[in-house]
């Protein structure tokens, strides 16, 4: 066996000097000026959009033109444009003097104190007519806590001068500079960003967004692999570390591979000790709670559901993978074949991701039943899922492979205290869930879904709404529920995006009509909003989205129409 190359580090170690150099120079940067390099941001995102969303679309192996590449500007251009704003939005009240979250947004629930973080400017209530997030807090944590302490960086409580290792992750193409992003703002750190291979190529066009903060030391990008990876997490000048990936990628770093690291992990003696936050995924559920639903209730759940799977071909650290129904609703089946219409009427894409032919090759080799679409490489639905032991139940499979699983219930109540306990017990991960339940079912059985909603430990809960528009909104915290430790390690620890800096943070919770508009009206809940952009059948998605990014990276209001129009007609 040929031996791997010595790996040179002096691009690694010079770019790590500079940050150290200029790190106590970012602490020194005043309110005013952070502002000013996000405003002066805002247009470069806007100029490098179209090429960001490109070499998306070519790195999966579709045209620019696809409809696919919707995704590819909600999840590049869009997502920065929008965290970006928020970050603005908080630190302009900052500037004048205010707290960063109006106090009428922090309230008390049933003993807990939560906070209303969506819609936060008009904008959103009109772009994202009936959306809305808030963030419960842990337990005990009181109205006057959640003020006091939030956005500690800018009210006398900074974080110490370090340089952050944020590693980045290869899947969704946003997640590194809203990473960066949090470091710098939200904790006050210098950042290098190590690239992760598969999505290198945007390396360029993320130097230009970040022009201001590379030429004056506070950025740094570099490329490299799993070799450049371990090198960086253990360089003396490197304070803390910021990984999204894996569960294997956290317990490599912090213990080691091999038999000695899990021995290092059994006995807490870890290689490497620096502060560390991840987020590292897990397998996703999708609740169905039974309920009046009617045929287009049922067609437009299941393009949400398919979506909440096909999106970037499942590669998604949310993406639903197990899809909980209830076993005597008459519903289920009906779901279920709407299910299958939409993924045989898709258009074909291929699983571009590294592994994802193995993983789903192991999903079917366990499944000779598992139904196939659009090809025998992709698309794979498990319709029936009972093995306690299923590997659809035990891995994440990061790749286009739905699982259902049937659960008892005679009526909703009894079915979502099954389906909590299932998810809550049986499925590994607590980043993201989505629940779907009709409004009238939720006004007759308003106590049981409260508790689901309460119970539920998930970082994000969608409710009507894929968990993965958390990621996108920068308002709402992103990471796992808390209580994992670096000996079980789960879905990571930590929050990033945030951008009311809040603290003693437990999950969000989003919610989002049931139906589009004009049908929410029949269904109990009204809303303006149409069949969303990012849906994988919205047949004017790509457009909506490009003219979305415009107007969120330039928001002029001549800008709006053109949005709308495109909106309505998806």
């Amino acid at each position: 066996m040929t031996a791997a190359p010595p790996l040179d580090t002096a691009l690694l170690d010079t770019a790590l000097s500079d940050l150290r150099d200029h790190a106590e120079s970012w602490t020194a940067v005043p309110l005013a000026e952070r502002i000013g390099l996000l405003e002066r941001m805002l247009p470069r995102i806007g100029d490098e959009a179209s090429a960001m969303a490109a070499g998306s679309a070519s790195a999966k192996g579709y045209e620019p033109s696809s409809g696919w590449a919707a995704e590819d500007w909600v999840t590049a251009p869009w997502a920065l444009a929008q965290t970006v704003s928020a970050y603005l939005h908080v630190l302009r009240r900052l500037a004048a003097g205010k707290d960063p979250i109006p106090s009428r947004a922090v309230r008390t629930r049933n003993g807990r104190t939560v906070v209303d973080v969506f819609p936060a400017t008009a904008s959103d209530r009109l772009l994202l007519s009936g959306f809305t997030a808030e963030v419960r807090t842990l337990p005990g944590t009181t109205h006057e806590q959640v003020l006091a302490r939030a956005a500690g960086e800018y009210r006398g409580r900074p974080g110490r001068t370090a340089v952050a290792l944020v590693l980045g992750a290869g899947n969704v193409p946003a997640i590194t500079p809203l990473d960066i992003l949090h470091k710098l703002y939200v904790e006050g750190q210098v950042v290098l960003a190590k690239m992760n291979p598969v999505n290198a190529h945007l390396r360029p066009h993320f130097e230009k967004v970040f022009t201001e903060f590379v030429d004056a030391g506070w950025v740094r990008f570099v490329d490299g692999g799993a070799a450049e990876g371990a090198y960086l997490t253990t360089h003396d000048t490197v304070d803390s570390i910021h990984v999204t990936g894996s569960e294997r990628t956290h317990d490599a770093i912090v213990w080691g591979t091999g038999e000695s690291g899990e021995e290092r992990r059994r006995t807490d003696t870890p290689v490497n000790e620096k502060p560390f936050t991840s987020e590292l995924g897990g397998v996703s559920p999708c609740i169905v709670t039974p309920g009046p639903w009617s045929t287009a209730d049922f067609r437009f759940q299941a393009e949400h559901i398919v979506t909440s799977k096909l999106n970037n071909s499942g590669h998604n650290c949310v993406a639903t993978q197990i899809l909980l129904v209830p076993r005597h609703w008459d519903g289920t089946e009906r779901l279920l074949a709407e299910i299958r219409r939409v993924l045989r009427e898709l258009p074909r894409r291929g699983d571009y991701y590294p592994g994802a032919a193995d993983r789903l090759g192991a999903v079917t080799g366990a499944h000779p039943e598992a139904e196939t679409f659009g090809d025998e490489t992709c698309r794979v639905l498990v319709p029936d899922i009972t093995a306690d032991d299923d590997t659809m139940l035990r891995d994440e499979v990061f790749a286009s492979a739905l699982g259902v699983v049937r659960l008892p219930g005679e009526d909703a109540p009894q079915f979502l205290r099954a389906a909590t306990e299932f998810a809550n017990d049986r499925l590994p991960g607590t980043l993201g869930a989505t629940l779907l339940v009709h409004p009238r079912t939720e006004r007759a059985h308003r106590a049981a879904v409260d508790e689901a909603v309460d119970a539920l430990r998930y970082g994000t809960l969608g409710v009507n709404c894929w968990s993965a528009f958390g990621f996108l909104l920068g308002y709402t915290p992103w990471g796992a529920f808390p209580g994992h430790t670096r000996q079980d390690i789960g879905s990571g620890v930590g929050f990033v995006h945030n951008a009311f800096m809040l603290e003693d943070v437990e999950k969000t919770v989003l919610r989002a009509p049931f139906a589009p508009a004009p049908r929410g009206l029949f269904t109990g809940s009204p809303s303006l909003s149409p069949r969303p952009p990012y849906y994988v059948t919205n047949r004017t998605g790509l457009t909506t989205m490009s003219r979305l990014t415009a107007y969120t990276a330039d928001p002029r209001i001549s800008r709006l129409p053109g949005v709308f129009a495109s909106a309505l007609r998806g």
